[in-house]
């Protein structure tokens, strides 16, 4: 990923681009029309790094009431992004918004790479060393639903696909994976289905080596990015820095055949991740100026807030007041000794919707800020009349999540509070299995308001319907579960 050029932070005065400084102000601007007060408190913010969760939920507080400040919450946010973020070439820094219009600094060609397997015909779960398919896979999902750990909705839909085998080829599409390498993108579950798949990543030899594999081992078709007169080991001339190369990236992607499926999985550490996610966001417009039709997907974290239906509430509360005699007992002086901040009740009683606060501080503010990006994205294209696909995916072991610390001990410990971590090869078919499912049924059903949008389908890990508000059993989470994050 290109360092100090390609789409960059604003310089300030002094010649630092300061990720805080402009995290701060697209917060405020997306409150001001809602909410003027929440909009000065995080202009005020003199500790963003750490005090970034309060307005962070404040952005979906403030759009409850009504869908339209909903929406005009998303709007602004994705306006002031833009404003602000730049593009730097040769040393000059431009608006974000020419990467509209840019030429591309080169041409990219297409290589083909086709699997040699047979389609799958039957949606098969992994799952703990096995394949979960038919009967099996049914009371998966109903033991799921029924523990709290994924939505209804969610179950309701991989049945449909489960049921329609037909649908997983997802015929006549290309979807496009931007995060080609992506642990929890759909790439390698679409290959193995027999779809067409367009991926796009940095130019790395052992990831290109690693996604080619698995092409190789699908049914599918892969199609791969590579510069003009590009001959030789695939591998070495796949890929492209969507950082620097986002013009070069759109007129590919509008050049691609069938009915065109974006698919934004990204991810980058610290403030690259705000960098490759704003643009992809502006690639994203480019590619709908050209192609109108084309569909848009994204994962939502689980790890942020969200609005809950009011049946994610009566659960949690039913499991806050089943708990165990010792558990009860354990609470009152654990809660003593943290000042109450220690194994909080998850909602107060009757709320509907709940809000669910499942924000991680060691995430930080430039991931909340990439990930709250694609949920005003995906709600600006909503109300636009855009097919979407955006579900909440379960927290899963991931790479990323296992090279930190204090998250990798957390989720070691979650299931203690009724929170399941699912491993990478689950989340993935999952995931794809829910996407398959949007792209046939429009996007799924519209909902009057955004938040129902986003919680529709949502595969939680059980975040939403623990008896505890997630932040407040996150530590102790760490703590009993530090000795299985080391093993």
């Amino acid at each position: 990923m290109a360092g100090d050029s390609g789409v960059v932070f604003p310089a300030g005065p002094d010649g630092r681009r300061s990720t805080a400084a402009v995290g701060r102000a697209v917060v405020a601007d997306a409150l001001r029309a809602v909410d003027p007060p929440g909009a000065r408190a995080a202009e005020q913010e003199t500790n963003w790094r750490a005090g970034y969760l309060v307005h962070f939920r404040r952005l979906v507080e403030a759009g409850l009431g009504d869908a339209v400040a909903a929406r005009t919450i998303a709007d602004a946010g994705l306006a002031s992004l833009h404003d602000r973020m730049r593009v730097a070439v040769g040393g000059e820094e431009r608006p974000l918004a020419t990467l509209g219009t840019a030429p591309a600094a080169r041409t990219l060609t297409t290589r083909e790479v086709r699997g040699a397997a047979e389609p799958e015909r039957e949606l098969s779960l992994p799952f703990r060393g096995g394949r979960l398919r038919g009967d099996d896979l049914a009371r998966r999902l109903d033991s799921w639903v029924t523990g709290g750990v994924i939505e209804p909705s969610a179950a309701e839909a991989v049945r449909t696909v489960a049921a329609n085998p037909e649908w997983l080829s997802l015929p006549d599409r290309t979807v496009v994976v931007l995060g080609a390498g992506a642990e929890m993108g759909p790439l390698t579950a679409l290959l193995r289905w027999g779809a067409r798949v367009a991926g796009a990543d940095l130019p790395r030899v052992p990831l290109w080596r690693r996604v080619l594999e698995t092409a190789g081992r699908g049914a599918g078709t892969l199609l791969v990015p590579v510069g003009p007169q590009a001959d030789g080991d695939l591998a070495e001339v796949a890929g492209v820095d969507l950082v620097g190369e986002s013009p070069a990236v759109a007129d590919w992607l509008s050049a691609l055949p069938g009915s065109l499926v974006l698919g934004d999985y990204v991810y980058a550490d610290g403030a690259d991740n705000v960098r490759v996610s704003t643009a992809v966001d502006a690639l994203t417009l480019r590619v709908q100026q050209e192609r109108p039709d084309t569909a848009l997907a994204f994962l939502a974290t689980p790890t942020d807030v969200f609005a809950v239906p009011g049946e994610a509430v009566e659960h949690s509360v039913r499991a806050y007041a089943g708990r165990s005699a010792t558990a009860k007992l354990l609470v009152r002086p654990l809660r003593t000794v943290t000042a109450g901040r220690l194994l909080q009740r998850g909602y107060l009683p009757g709320a509907d919707p709940g809000v669910n606060d499942s924000l991680v501080p060691q995430q930080g503010p430039n991931y909340a800020l990439a990930k709250r990006l694609q949920r005003w994205r995906a709600t600006s294209a909503r109300a636009a009349g855009t097919t979407v696909s955006m579900n909440v995916a379960p927290p899963t072991r991931t790479r990323s999540v296992l090279k930190n610390r204090a998250l990798a001990a957390a989720y070691a410990g979650a299931h203690r509070f009724g929170v399941e971590v699912f491993e990478p090869a689950t989340s993935n078919v999952l995931m794809a299995a829910l996407l398959v499912h949007d792209l046939h049924t429009g996007g799924g059903p519209r909902h009057d308001h955004p938040w129902q949008d986003e919680a529709h389908g949502a595969v939680h890990g059980g975040l939403w319907r623990t008896a505890y508000a997630p932040r407040s059993a996150l530590g102790l989470a760490a703590v009993l579960g530090l000795g299985a994050a080391r093993g």
